[in-house]
């Protein structure tokens, strides 16, 4: 019942939560997920969430007491768009090889 008689006013010393630490967690595994679809998606959301990481990172190194909560989202979120993005990478390159092989007639 005290939630909803909140003014907004907030102890100083109350953890906060990073702006883009659940964005970063779904745009990684979302790259993960999306390496799949012959590594274009995955890609993109990996390098969103590589991008998004650093800004959360920056702010984490600032006050780190204050985001020390929403900052391991923020990272394992880091570690599955690196994980993605080598993975959509990867399968990006298989792809353009086994075209250009394809197109040459295979190996002679």
């Amino acid at each position: 019942m005290n939630d909803l008689l909140d003014t907004g006013n907030r102890n100083s010393n109350a953890p906060g939560a990073l702006p883009n630490a659940t964005a970063v967690l779904v745009l990684g595994i979302i790259s993960i997920v999306g390496c799949i679809f012959y590594g274009v998606p995955g890609l993109i959301c990996g390098i969103i969430a590589l991008a998004l990481h650093g800004k959360d990172k920056r702010m984490y190194q600032a006050d780190p007491t204050k985001f020390e909560a929403s900052y391991k989202n923020s990272r394992a979120g880091f570690i599955c768009a690196m994980i993605g993005t080598i993975l959509s990478g990867l399968f990006m390159l298989f792809m353009i090889v086994f075209i250009t092989i394809g197109v040459n007639g295979g190996f002679r």
